[in-house]
Order: structure tokens, then sequence, then C-alpha cells
């Protein structure tokens, strides 16, 4: 609009006629209100929630930047007790839209739990997770390890250097209890992938036994990610998968040790997204959009200029409002690095990844991978054709608005054209940086999960 009227300003400068100054004031005028009025928010006081982990970064820096106020925006960002709560608000419409895992608005939509059409039209953030064990099964773990000629253990550590001390446990009548933080989180999946790549069954889910324990080797179950470093310490389960703070802060207490990160069991692998009922949606698009071109600035800012904004977004995140831990242990991973055995710290520069490498687009395939596990481990329990992962996908990621929030950023000069995807069928390229080289081709869900040594594929079921 302003190079609208920029251009009426340099007609007028050049005819010198005041009838049509008038004339074209009054067009400015009307074409103005009338891109108001297609525009207009529909609801401008917004409650998002979201869970404490460094990974809610592009709500509070949004927030605390002022993008969501240029949008017209007033956001009260609220902290959740779980995942679950935090699902079952969004729905009931007590929360305008949330911090999600990836895995939630698809286990909604298609009834693992909770029944509801759930979508989402931004990614978060790339990687952000790591698997921690214990202090005591790290010493059992640590000589089967190979270590490089300065005696530091090789990453990435391979599962099956944990199967002997999970076997043993196993053979003695103990069960090898393991902590993730929600059923159809990443961590769950991620942690599953790890121990399965290793030759350790992480169970299957049933119709009638959700636990997800059917035939394991190592027993998983839900642990809040704030209470991951205590459960531990406690002797409740042996490891965990979380998002950080919480790796770090078991490294800081020096009661774990990170063994292996997500970066390393999936390069680049999408972690959370910010989440709405699909009915809200329908009701709010434009509000909606103005949502996403401030997340997708957000997402920006914390790239920007090689990490330049990470110590100003730790200190941001260290408050009490936000995530709350030490600024030591936050910026431990947010800041291009990652401690793994207490002093041990090494070079991770894209350990949390919000905005390079399109890390912001709402990708079919992501949503399909994250439906392949799900079916993988029972949580789908019958066969599925591969139209139906695509159809589910097409369903619950929106990147249609997502690309409309971004051509409004390009045209007011936020963003950079070669920023965002804008030619892509929604499929990333087949992917292959697996801890277990298996490659992953969004288009042919069928085809990849016939690839896998343990777990369900084509017409399998669980008994």
């Amino acid at each position: 609009m302003s190079i609208f009227i920029n251009l009426i300003y340099r007609i007028y400068v050049f005819s010198k006629s005041n009838y049509l100054l008038v004339f074209l004031t009054t067009l400015t005028f009307f074409i103005s209100n009338t891109a108001s009025a297609a525009d207009k928010l529909e609801k401008e006081d917004l409650k998002f929630g979201f869970i404490k982990l460094t990974d809610m970064a592009p709500l509070a820096i949004a927030y605390e930047k002022g993008f969501f106020e240029d949008e017209g925006l007033y956001v009260t960002l609220e902290p959740q007790a779980n995942w679950k709560v935090l699902l079952d608000r969004v729905i009931d419409g007590e929360l305008d839209g949330a911090h999600m895992l990836a895995g939630q608005p698809l286990g909604a939509t298609i009834g693992f739990g909770t029944k509801a059409d759930v979508i989402t039209a931004f990614s978060m953030d790339l990687n952000g997770n790591g698997i921690t064990v214990s202090k005591k099964i790290w010493e059992q773990m640590k000589p089967l390890i190979p270590a490089d000629k300065n005696g530091k253990p090789i990453h990435p550590i391979d599962a099956k250097y944990l199967k002997p001390i999970v076997d043993q446990y196993k053979a003695d009548g103990k069960p090898f209890n393991m902590g993730m933080v929600f059923p159809v989180s990443t961590h769950n999946y991620e942690l599953r992938y790890w121990l399965a790549a290793g030759g350790i069954h992480p169970g299957y889910y049933s119709k009638s036994d959700i636990s997800g324990q059917i035939d394991a080797d190592a027993l998983l179950s839900v642990t809040p990610p704030p209470q991951m470093p205590a459960t531990l310490e406690a002797g409740t389960i042996y490891g965990y998968c979380v998002g950080e703070p919480w790796n770090q802060q078991a490294v800081f207490k020096n009661i774990g040790v990170p063994v292996i990160t997500d970066y390393e069991i999936w390069k680049d692998n999408p972690e959370k997204v910010f989440g709405v009922s699909d009915k809200w949606a329908k009701a709010n698009p434009n509000t909606h959009k103005a949502v996403v071109k401030a997340l997708i600035r957000a997402g920006k800012w914390l790239d920007a200029n090689n990490g330049a904004n990470r110590p100003e977004a730790v200190k941001i995140l260290a408050k009490s409002e936000y995530v709350g831990a030490d600024y030591e242990v936050i910026a431990n991973s947010m800041t291009g690095t990652f401690e793994y055995e207490k002093g041990d710290k090494r070079a991770l520069p894209d350990f949390n990844v919000f905005y390079r490498y399109f890390a912001t687009y709402p990708y079919y395939s992501d949503a399909i991978w994250y439906l392949t596990q799900m079916r993988r481990w029972g949580q789908i329990p019958d066969q599925k054709t591969d139209d139906w992962y695509f159809e589910i996908a097409k369903k619950v990621y929106r990147p249609d608005i997502y690309l409309a929030a971004a051509k409004e950023l390009l045209a007011e000069g936020k963003i950079a054209k070669e920023e965002i995807p804008w030619e892509t069928d929604g499929y990333r390229p087949p992917q292959s940086e697996f801890i277990d080289k298996i490659t992953f081709d969004g288009h042919k869900p069928n085809a990849y999960l016939k690839q896998f040594t343990i777990g369900l594929k084509g017409a399998d079921t669980v008994k």
C-alpha cells in the first residue's frame, strides 16, 4: 500500500493538478479501506501455551521483540503443566494456539488418544533433543565404546553399546526403564529409532494396550520434561530422551551423560510446530496468518548473522516466565555447542535451528515420517495405503497458510525471496542421514517401513 501511495504522490507532483490530487486521494482511501477490510483481524487478544523448553523460543522472541504487536496482535504466553493439558486446552478453546510436539496435531487428527482436528502452518525448529543415560549406565557403556586418540568416545554412539546392559537386566528379571515426554512426541520416536537401530526392541502399542511396552526390551514411559533429571537421579529411570535444557541439566548436576543428540539420529529433523484447532483456523484466517508472519520473523531473528542474537535469546529464555533455567545451562546448547560427558564440550552449531534450511516450512514429508513411526510401533494398528498418508499430511500440515504469510513478509521487505521454498511440492528430497543409514522418501511411506528389521510393516498387526 505504501508503494501505491508513493506512486500517487509522484503523479501529483508531475501533473500539478489539484483535481487529480482529489481524485487520487479518494481512490487511495477506497483501496486502503478495502484492503484493510479484507485483512481485518478477527481476534487481536490471544493466549498461547508452551512447555518450558528452549525450542519455545520463537514464541518468546515474537513477543519480546514486538513482532506480534507489529501485526496488531496482543499475546499472552502461558506455560502449561504437560503436553496433554496443553493439547486439551487448544482443543477446548482455552488457548488460541500452542507450541506443540510435531506429532500432536497428527495424533489428534487420526484419533490416537484425544480425537480432534488440529492443524499446523508453522514448524518451530529443527533438532534440539538428546538421549541421556544415568552415570551408572554410562560407566557400564563406556568401556564398550570406541575412543579417539585422546581417549574421548567417538560419536555418534550407537545403541548397540547399550544392548548388553539391557540384555543383562532382562536376564536378571529387572525392567530397564527409560523416559520420554509423550506417546506422540518426537522424543518417543527418536528414542525408539535409536534403540531399534542398535537391536533393542522398544515395544509396541495395540488397540487394547496403549502402554507401548508390548514385547519391549526397554520399557518406555512418559515423564514431563522438567522432571526428567530428578527422575533419573532417583533411579526410577535409567535414561531418557528430552529437549533442552534438560539433557544439559543432567550434565551440570553430574547425574547423567547425554550419549547422542537427535541431530545424530536424524540430521535436521523437524521437532516442534505451532498448532491450532482447525475450527479456530477457519474462524480466524487473517489472525492466523498474522501469527505465522510474526513467528517467521522470530525464527529469522534467532538464526540471523550466524547466531549473533543467541546470547540475547538465552537471557530471554532464562527468565522464569519462559524456561526458567540457568543462563549457562541454556547457553550450553543454544550457542552452538553441546556437552556430553562432563568436560567433553563439542561444537554442534546445528543443535538448534530455527530458520536456516527452511526450518519454518511445514513439509508434508515431515508429517509422513511421523505417521510412519506411528504405524511402525502400532499406534496406527492396521496397514494404510500410501494415499492415506498423503491425505492426512495435507489435512494437518498447511503450507498454503505459511506461504500466504511469507508472501506478505516478502512484499514488506522483512524476508528475502531465497529464504522460502516457494516452488516445493511439500516434500523434502529423500533423506539418508539417519543413524542406521536407511533412506526416507516421503513419497513412498510403505516402502520405507519395509526397510526396518524391528517394527510393523505391511499387514503386520500386534496380537
